[in-house]
């Protein structure tokens, strides 16, 4: 079978492309490299099963020419980051909504079976409900939240008038292997990690009790092989959290990565953390309920945030240092 994953430089996206061609999937990868590396992907290049464009999913007729032949579509490509889209809701809306909007219309043309999505935590906005469930969201507090949401209505349209499978995955606070820890609007996780390797005080926005739900890039390629595989008709045209099902604060998350750091370099354990003013756009806390996901996809998360921790503090060490 063939999947076309857009974004397959970029940190999810180089993920899933490995693990699909080490199961033999023939893979079709798209990336401009806005965010995304190369390095992510050169040694995938050689694959018989891998066939890489580059180019970009605002020019439709890009989208065209991936989607021939497919039979599912796993579309990470996007601008994250919240900041990001404060400083330039512009170039978010043209590649999160036209973007996704393109590759939507491209995969229905081609007859695709499923198209799978990366859908966003940040679309429950201002709802202050927890855990999260997925049919009650609140208020977008961001353009890059907006975005995500549209993409979410396209879809759900898409598949009531043209008949093609949706499923989106609202990804809650992904870490792991080969995340991006350079940038102005880099993950907290990989951020801290070099900092820390540096002797350098990384610096928490607001007094560190903001909580996350971190989830473990084993645990979100789990979910995308679940959300494309699943003959559940339930799945079909859905969306699910994406998540670990625990709250940790920011706090405690320093904790354990000191923790797990100074088992390779006693000094990080006096590091310093400094404490700034909140930022703009930030949901206080995040909480997901992975029910939906349990009862419908068969979904069990593999990875703590501790576990991951571990595996992430490994490659970063290995690869980084």
């Amino acid at each position: 079978m063939k999947i076309v994953i857009t974004g397959c430089a970029g940190f999810i996206g180089s993920n899933l492309t490995e693990y699909f061609l080490n199961k033999g999937y023939q893979i079709v990868g798209l990336d401009n490299f806005a965010t995304g590396h190369l390095k992510n992907i050169q040694h995938l290049m050689a694959n018989a099963n891998f066939e890489f464009f580059e180019g970009d999913i605002r020019d439709l007729d890009t989208c065209h020419k991936v989607c021939v032949g497919a039979d599912y579509v796993l579309h990470q490509a996007a601008l994250g980051s919240v900041p990001r889209s404060l400083k330039d809701p512009l170039t978010s809306n043209e590649v999160n909504v036209n973007g996704f909007l393109n590759m939507l219309w491209a995969a229905k043309e081609a007859g695709v079976k499923r198209f799978v999505y990366a859908a966003s935590s940040s679309t429950y906005g201002d709802s202050e409900s927890l855990p999260k469930v997925e049919e009650v969201i609140g208020k977008p507090l961001s353009p890059y939240a907006i975005t995500k949401y549209v993409n979410e209505l396209y879809a759900q349209i898409f598949g009531k008038a043209y008949g093609i499978e949706t499923v989106g995955l609202r990804y809650f606070n992904v870490f792991g292997r080969k995340q991006d820890p350079n940038g102005a609007y880099a993950a907290v996780i990989p951020k801290f990690v070099m900092q820390f390797m540096k002797y350098e005080s990384p610096v928490v926005n607001g007094d560190g009790n903001y909580s996350r739900d971190f989830t473990y890039i084993d645990n979100v390629i789990q979910m995308n092989e679940l959300a494309m595989l699943s003959e559940n008709p339930e799945v079909v045209n859905s969306v699910f959290n994406t998540a670990f099902g625990e709250r940790t604060t920011l706090n405690d998350m320093i904790h354990i990565l000191k923790e797990e750091l100074s088992k390779k370099d006693a000094k990080i354990a006096n590091v310093d953390i400094v404490y700034g003013p909140t930022r703009a756009g930030d949901i206080p806390h995040s909480l997901a309920s992975i029910d939906k996901a349990k009862t419908i996809l068969r979904y069990q998360p593999e990875f703590s945030l501790k576990q991951g921790l571990a595996e992430a503090v490994n490659w970063y060490w290995e690869n980084l240092k």
